[in-house]
């Protein structure tokens, strides 16, 4: 908590000094509510190598949308 000393510490700056002191304390409030950074995981190739199969037709139209491909 702020003592009076500083206060009168700070109200004694001038006014360009004073607005760059709230805009560091309110720097510092984001960075302390913000959520910590997650490491990002590092990605590994080929892991579901052969597990995914599109069938072969695909890219045909199905069934049920016949009526409206006339």
């Amino acid at each position: 908590m702020a003592s009076k000393d500083q206060y009168i510490q700070i109200s004694s700056l001038p006014e360009d000094i004073r607005k760059q002191v709230v805009e560091f304390i309110e720097f510092l409030m984001k960075r302390r509510n913000r959520e910590p950074e997650k490491p990002e995981k590092k990605r590994v190739a080929g892991l579901m190598k052969g597990e995914i199969h599109v069938p072969d037709d695909f890219d045909e139209p199905l069934d049920d949308f016949k009526e409206y491909m006339k």
